[in-house]
C-alpha cells in the first residue's frame, strides 16, 4: 500500500481557474488538477472542447458543492473563423466536406451575416456536441456514421465583433480569417457561429481557433496554465484561485449576517427574507461565507451550507 498523500487544501476548498491548453480534455484537466491537489474532491463548471484554450473553472473539496449554483449565464471568447470551407465538425479537427472560394466576400457582407447572428436567435447545435439524443451523447452518434439531426435552441449573442480580415490564398483554396470576438449566453456554440456565417456568406465556414476569456465573473486574469500550476505546487506555494470565501463573495450577492444567524444557517434553520431574488451568500461578521441562501415566501433557506456546525 502506498503512502496516503494529504490535500494540499483545507476541507473548504475554493476554485480553481485554469487557462486550460489546446489538446486537453476537460477530464484531463481535472485528473491533472486531482493529482496536484493531491484530493479526489474536484469537479468542472463545463466543459472545453480539446482544441480550445482559456478559463475553465474548478471546484475543490467542498466548493465542488458551489459548481453547480454558480451563475454561469455568460462567457466570453475570442476565435478565428475560416471562410471558404465546411468540416463535418465544424472546427479545424473535422474532416472537409466542402471548399468555396471566399476572396469575393465583402467586408459588407460578412457585416451583414455578422448582424443577423447577433442578439437572441435560434441555433442548431453542432453535430459533434455533448447533447444526448436518446441517452446518447450527439458525438458518439456522429462518429459512429449517425446522421445526427438537432434541434434548433434558443441563444443569445449579446457582441460578435469583427477585430481583423486575413484573405488567405493557398493550394488548398481562397480563404477568409476573421479574428472575433464573442460574448453569449450558455449553451452558444461558437463553432456553430462559424458554420451559419459561412452558410448565409455562401461560402461556407468552420472554427480555426477559440479561446475561452471569461467564464460568468471568471476571467484569464484569475488563471494559470498547468504549467504554471505544476511549478508552483513544486515550490509549495497555494493552488487555488479563489479560496470558498473568496469565492462566494466573487460568485454571488452578499448578505451581511450576525453571529446568531449564521449559527442558524449552520445548523440548518432559515432566517427571515430580505427581498433578495436568487441565491447569496450569507457572510458573518468575520467575513466568512456560512451558507448560499434562497428565499421563497417567508423563508430565507440554505441552498448550500458552507460551513456546517459538524464540520
Amino acid at each position: 500500500m502506498g503512502e496516503k498523500r494529504t490535500p494540499v487544501v483545507d476541507a473548504l476548498g475554493g476554485l480553481l481557474i485554469v487557462d486550460k491548453d489546446g489538446g486537453w480534455t476537460s477530464h484531463d484537466v481535472v485528473a491533472k488538477s486531482r493529482r496536484l491537489l493531491r484530493t479526489k474532491k474536484v469537479g468542472h463548471a463545463g466543459t472545453l472542447d480539446p482544441m480550445a484554450t482559456g478559463v475553465l473553472v474548478l471546484g475543490i473539496e467542498r466548493a465542488t458543492k458551489m459548481l453547480g449554483l454558480l451563475t454561469l449565464t455568460t462567457k466570453a471568447y475570442t476565435a478565428t473563423i475560416r471562410l471558404g470551407q465546411s468540416t463535418i465538425t465544424d472546427d479545424a479537427e473535422g474532416e472537409v466536406t466542402a471548399t468555396t472560394p471566399a476572396g469575393h466576400v465583402t467586408d459588407a457582407d460578412i457585416a451583414s451575416g455578422v448582424a443577423e447572428l447577433t442578439g437572441d436567435i435560434q441555433q442548431v447545435p453542432a453535430t459533434v456536441s455533448a447533447i444526448k439524443v436518446n441517452g446518447e451523447r450527439a458525438y458518439a452518434r456522429a462518429r459512429a456514421g449517425e446522421d445526427v439531426r438537432l434541434a434548433a435552441r434558443p441563444v443569445t449573442v449579446s457582441r460578435f465583433d469583427i477585430l481583423e480580415r486575413r484573405n488567405i490564398d493557398s493550394d488548398g483554396g481562397q480563404f477568409v480569417d476573421l479574428d472575433v470576438e464573442v460574448e453569449c449566453s450558455s449553451g452558444t456554440y461558437i463553432r456553430a457561429l462559424a458554420r451559419d456565417l459561412g452558410e448565409k456568406l455562401g461560402v461556407g465556414g468552420h472554427l480555426t481557433a477559440l479561446r475561452r476569456t471569461r467564464v460568468g465573473p471568471f476571467t484569464l486574469e484569475h488563471a494559470r496554465t498547468l504549467d504554471q500550476l505544476t511549478v508552483s505546487a513544486e515550490a509549495e506555494e497555494p493552488l487555488l484561485s479563489l479560496d470558498i470565501d473568496e469565492a462566494a463573495r466573487t460568485a454571488f450577492p452578499i448578505r451581511e449576517v450576525d453571529e446568531k444567524q449564521a449559527a442558524d444557517l449552520r445548523n440548518g434553520r432559515w432566517l427571515e427574507p430580505i427581498g433578495v431574488q436568487g441565491v447569496y451568500a450569507a457572510v458573518d461578521p468575520a467575513g466568512h461565507a456560512i451558507a448560499l441562501v434562497q428565499e421563497s415566501g417567508k423563508r430565507a433557506a440554505s441552498v448550500m451550507v458552507v460551513r456546517p456546525a459538524n464540520l
